[in-house]
């Protein structure tokens, strides 16, 4: 396992590819680690050196208190491309990891050469979602909420007809610190970037899944809508499309970054 210093503790990492390709980073939603991505990693690494991490408060990362935001988590992200002297990156971000992109989009162009923003939204869920869930959690742990989860990032077909890829993610989500995910859902909860998404100016790819109840497709078309030049693609998949739709997400997000 290799780990990198940022402020408050240590960042878990992960990188596949060529050192000398360009470095594509990939982050994770809210309640999984860097295994999420083990799908991905196969195609991506053909032509990028890929960083995989996990964020703060999840995997083999630092758990500091709740509540987070998702400036903390942009920042730990330049931070640990400042320790591993990564100077600009292409980034891809499902869910959190989405709106963590979208805050180095609008507040750190400079380091960001390409986004895909995948299964996010620039305002996720409600107030009223996110303390339900953060006491659920704090109080009960994450076993009471895993089956609720996990209905919400599968579609009923695909729960049905991949068990092994739903045990496997319930497995990653039960492993979440539970203070980590309750700080994650406080970084979503306060987060609204509907005003400021429109100052991305990294050429950005907008992944959506139709069937994606936590973020549906109308806050990815909003998002492709207000950034300029922005592409959309929408898969036949709920939350989880990069595990869902797993060939057809690669595909797309290995022809934008390589044009």
């Amino acid at each position: 396992m290799s780990f990198v210093d940022i402020t408050g503790g240590r960042i878990h990492y992960r990188f596949d590819g060529d050192a000398k390709s360009p470095v594509l980073v990939l982050s994770n939603s809210l309640g999984t680690d860097l295994g999420i991505w083990d799908g991905q990693a196969a195609t991506l690494s053909k032509n990028f050196r890929v960083l995989r991490y996990d964020t703060r408060g999840q995997g083999g990362s630092l758990v500091t208190p709740a509540p987070y935001t998702i400036e903390r988590l942009g920042r730990d992200v330049i931070e640990m491309l400042d320790a591993l002297e990564i100077e600009r990156a292409h980034f891809c971000g499902l869910s959190m990891g989405g709106m963590i992109g979208m805050w180095l989009g609008i507040n750190a162009q400079e380091r960001v050469t390409k986004l895909a923003l995948c299964n996010t939204a620039a305002l996720i869920g409600t107030a009223e979602l996110w303390n339900t869930r953060m006491e659920a959690a704090i109080n009960s742990g994450m076993a009471p909420l895993s089956d609720s989860v996990l209905a919400r990032w599968f579609t009923p077909a695909f729960l049905e007809k991949a068990p092994a890829d739903v045990a496997r993610l319930r497995k990653i989500l039960l492993a979440t610190p539970a203070e980590g995910y309750a700080g994650g859902c406080a970084a979503l909860r306060d987060a609204d970037l509907r005003a400021e998404v429109c100052r991305i100016k990294a050429p950005t790819l907008v992944i959506a899944g139709s069937g994606d109840t936590a973020t549906p497709p109308a806050g990815g078309r909003f998002l492709a809508q207000e950034i300029s030049g922005s592409r959309y693609v929408e898969l036949q998949a709920a939350h989880m499309s990069n595990i869902e739709a797993a060939t057809p997400f690669s595909e797309s997000v290995a022809n934008f970054f390589s044009e």
